[in-house]
């Protein structure tokens, strides 16, 4: 999602500049007149885009501190930057405790407005993170922290809501990848038994002799080498849940004990003289076919319809592609944050690479893939050429992973940049002008300066489309979809 920007200034000079400022470094800007303005433009659609405010103290009618003050009461995270003409320490310290960002007078340097822009915004999302992380800790994360709203994951998202309200065992399936734990996560965030423990088990990954003793522990001296007494992962998770991954990796003798917890509700650690009970919330999850275990005596059949007793499927990626935008967007912000980068975005053709791409290893592997592309970026916005292990999935849209060209965003204006671009091709046929600039030195929309560059881009190529998107570093269906967007018409040469 683009970071827009809203700029509240009832001088329309100061937010004209202000504005190229911020268009010229990629960000969006929506603008106010007035702190009623603002408000309103804050609680209206248009609102949920606004990332940042920049505040004029200054203005008739509603201040820019009862401004502030009430956009804070709003959306309490949302990062304000306050400026003005006259600044004294008591007005810093004012605005201060009132939650702004950051404040300084005007008029300020293009690049003091940017770098305060950028730590704003990475303050604002390594708080979402730390936030997060808490929830994850104190075992109250909810629904509401997984990111996506295709009709797939609402779907499970249901179901999850209606077992947290039991105790019902759940049996979480899916491919790996897919984010099963974070489902398990949200069960457990959103039943009575949360901010207890949630202890997390990978039954596959504990050596197969210590098994019993992880997950139902062991008295001293039981055994060689048992010097102190050992509570299992059962007894850990008393009063909250235990998350059993890949469950069908358990050996045999030890799907006959966790039975016994489950039907019994209590362990018996090696070497105790007595069982222990325990009050214990058990969600399991494989990316195994389970029944086709049991039917192949790879799993007892009891345990699995005990464990079974409320199956969530969580599905692949590829299942529901509609995510996968929302979810570039949420590992860029982390990752900017994480590694000191501002990445705004990617560009849209490569977007449309990613959305179709199968992701065989799912969230997971989509998450590292961001990462890396983060970490590797030099421009504001993710190019193929970020991505050099999906080099195929480019090739066959058509995309090269050459030098980038420049995204709308990151088109520059400069005083001496002329008003008008001429474009010919190496066979010297001349093509009209198209314009940069408007007949009052303004620049012209995105979407006037993109339709005039594709009708230049065909008339120089003679409409011949592979040629086209090549050169235009964009996939042929992209192509297709701006032709229809712009209403354009394609004359191939005779």
């Amino acid at each position: 999602m683009v970071k827009t920007i809203l700029i509240v200034d009832d001088d329309p000079t100061q937010r004209r500049l202000m504005r190229g400022v911020c268009e010229k470094a990629g960000y969006p800007v929506l603008q106010a007149d007035s702190g009623e303005n603002a408000l309103s433009l804050l609680q209206s659609e248009q609102g949920a885009d606004i990332a940042l405010i920049m505040l004029d103290l200054r203005m008739p009618g509603l201040g820019g501190m009862e401004t502030l003050k009430r956009a804070k009461s709003y959306q309490e995270d949302l990062p304000v930057i306050v400026l003005t003409a006259q600044g004294g320490i008591d007005t810093v310290v004012e605005a201060m405790q009132l939650g702004a960002a950051d404040f300084f007078v005007k008029p300020a340097s293009p690049e003091r407005v940017i770098v305060s822009i950028k730590n704003a915004l990475n303050i604002t999302t390594l708080k979402g993170e730390v936030s997060r992380l808490k929830r994850k800790r104190d075992g109250s994360m909810a629904f509401k922290d997984l990111v996506g709203e295709s009709n797939a994951l609402r779907h499970v998202m249901r179901l999850g809501e209606r077992a947290a309200s039991s105790n019902i065992p759940i049996l979480i399936t899916g491919e790996s990848g897919t984010g099963k734990e974070m489902i398990a996560r949200a069960i457990q965030g959103s039943s009575d038994r949360a901010g207890r423990p949630f202890i997390t088990v990978n039954c596959g990954a504990i050596p197969e002799n210590l098994v019993e003793s992880i997950l139902f522990g062991h008295e001293k001296g039981s055994f060689t080498g048992a010097s102190a007494k050992h509570i299992g992962k059962f007894q850990e998770a008393d009063g909250g849940t235990i998350f059993l991954d890949e469950v069908g990796e358990l050996p045999a003798d030890m799907q006959v004990k966790l039975l016994r917890v489950l039907q019994e509700g209590e362990v018996d650690p090696i070497g105790a003289k007595r069982p222990v009970k325990v009050d214990v919330r058990v969600i399991s999850a494989t990316n195994r076919d389970l029944s086709e275990e049991v039917k192949n005596d790879g799993f007892r059949e009891d345990l699995f319809y005990r464990l079974n007793v409320f199956p969530i499927e969580v599905p692949a990626l590829r299942d529901r592609r509609e995510d996968i935008p929302a979810l570039i967007d949420h590992f860029i912000q982390r990752y900017n944050a994480e590694e000191r980068r501002d990445v705004r975005g990617v560009r849209h053709e490569v977007m449309d690479v990613l959305s179709a791409f199968n992701w065989p290893g799912n969230v997971r592997q989509l998450e590292n893939t961001i990462f890396r592309a983060v970490v590797l970026a030099e421009n504001p916005h993710l190019s193929a050429e970020d991505f050099p292990l999906l080099a195929d999935a480019f090739a066959e849209a058509g995309i090269e992973s050459g030098p980038p060209m420049l995204s709308p965003a990151e088109f520059e204006c400069r005083d001496e940049q002329p008003a008008h671009v001429s474009a010919s091709s190496s066979a010297d046929t001349d093509n009209e002008a198209f314009a940069i600039f408007d007949r009052e030195g303004h620049l012209r929309s995105l979407q006037e300066i993109e339709k005039d560059l594709i009708q230049v881009a065909i008339e120089t190529y003679e409409g011949k489309m592979s040629e086209v998107a090549r050169r235009l570093g964009m996939g042929r269906s992209t192509l297709y979809r701006k032709l229809r967007e712009h209403d354009l018409e394609v004359k191939r040469a005779s």
